[in-house]
């Protein structure tokens, strides 16, 4: 894949402000519904959203101290390589969402949420935004940050936001969906 970087960051800047807004809408929905689950196995919207929370918790502070690091200057282009495609790919919203298995430590299910879950999420993409607006002056692709997984591991910079964002935008539409069907 390979697109500018300026388009690269408008186009995650737009998902990131749709998932902003329907995570805005939830508020008007009583804890109730935010914490229906369709069985026990499956996850509420509230635990959708920490989910994402929870890797969110991860990923803004790595970003923004990689930004602060970095002494490459803006590139006009983005080439996401072979690992950045593999991990975006993975975690990206599909119509029809292959089931993952999330790691212990990112798994919500059954914990006690409320409605604060929902203002963490909305504040942490108010950040992700700021950060991608930030990312304007800094090379995408040379600027590389760790991954949740293992911090030996390690993603440009362009590729990181698209993992973040697609995953956010993934679960987002899981807890729509849960909102669909729920039965409240």
């Amino acid at each position: 894949m390979e697109l500018t970087s300026t388009q690269l960051l408008q186009d995650l800047r737009i998902t990131t402000e749709n998932n902003l807004q329907l995570v805005e809408n939830f508020k008007k929905e009583s804890i109730e519904t935010l914490n229906w689950r369709e069985n026990a196995k499956s996850w509420s919207i509230l635990e959708c959203i920490e989910h994402l929370n929870r890797y969110g918790d991860f990923y803004i502070p790595e970003i923004n101290k990689r930004i602060e690091a970095s002494n490459y200057q803006s590139s006009k282009v983005f080439k996401s390589n072979w690992l950045g495609r593999y991990f975006s790919n993975a975690v990206s919203y599909k119509e029809n969402l292959n089931t993952m298995k999330t790691f212990k430590s990112m798994n919500p299910l059954h914990s006690k949420l409320n409605k604060k879950t929902l203002e963490k999420f909305i504040d942490q993409q108010h950040q992700i935004i700021d950060i991608l607006e930030q990312s304007k002056e800094i090379n995408l692709d040379k600027t590389k940050t760790a991954i949740s997984i293992s911090k030996l591991i390690k993603l440009k910079l362009g590729d990181t936001f698209r993992v973040l964002i697609y995953h956010n935008e993934r679960h987002v539409a899981q807890a729509k969906k849960v909102l669909r069907n729920c039965h409240v």
